[in-house]
């Protein structure tokens, strides 16, 4: 009787150990997919709302006026967050009259401290990518030596063998180095964007706390300074 040389034979004719490996890279791939979506469209939704921001911050709004809309939500990401916690510095240094440097040295620590946690939260999960696709070939070149070697010690008691009795055996070890490429290339791919994009958002954030901490430190003619009604 042939042997089914199906992929789904292959995979069910492997050894167990191989499977295992099978499973291991499919489980990997499901994994790598979902945190592929799920980071899309984080880091897209995260973007939009600093393009959003900085046209709006740029409108001309009175910034004490932005401060207050601001303080109405409950949840504040990317700019405006970085906004808020370095005009609150701000205003409150100016309160207790303290020394210029003081308050705009206050202003820039909640800036960055701002900065910090929002890249921290991008960053999240892109170490388990990375991880897939460098491991990912490796466990798979891992199931294909020991296929091929199981194959081998079957032939040890045959005399004469013949490609029919070996290429089974080799074509169903070869199947865990293709899952592993399989796993391995779109993570690799999604981890170099999705790298590239955080960078690009700290680029945002960078830009954004220069000119911001230009315009509290010179004054600008758009509330800087003024306390928000009911700080």
């Amino acid at each position: 009787m042939a042997a089914d040389t199906s992929i789904m034979g292959l995979i069910l004719g492997a050894s167990f150990l191989v499977q295992l490996v099978m499973l291991i890279l499919v489980a990997a791939s499901v994994l790598s997919w979902y945190l592929i979506f799920a980071k899309r469209a984080q880091l897209r939704g995260m973007l939009g709302e600093v393009q959003r921001f900085e046209k709006r911050f740029w409108s001309g709004l009175n910034l004490a006026e932005l401060y207050k809309q601001l303080e109405r939500r409950s949840e504040h990401r990317g700019l405006e967050g970085l906004f808020q916690a370095g005009f609150r510095e701000f205003v409150r240094g100016r309160r207790e009259e303290a020394p210029d440097d003081a308050w705009m040295e206050g202003a820039r620590r909640a800036m960055r401290a701002s900065q910090t946690r929002e890249l921290e939260r991008l960053e999240r999960n892109l170490p388990v990518l990375a991880t897939i696709g460098s491991t990912s070939p490796y466990i798979g070149l891992f199931g294909t030596v020991w296929g091929i070697m199981h194959a081998f010690q079957g032939l040890a008691g045959v005399q004469t063998a013949t490609l029919d009795m070996v290429a089974p055996g080799i074509a169903e070890a070869l199947v865990a180095t293709a899952l592993g490429l399989f796993a391995a290339i779109p993570a690799v791919i999604a981890y170099n964007r999705f790298a590239s994009d955080v960078d690009r958002i700290e680029g945002h954030f960078e830009t954004f706390q220069d000119e911001f901490t230009n315009i509290l430190q010179h004054g600008s003619g758009r509330g800087a300074g003024q306390a928000p009604a009911g700080e």
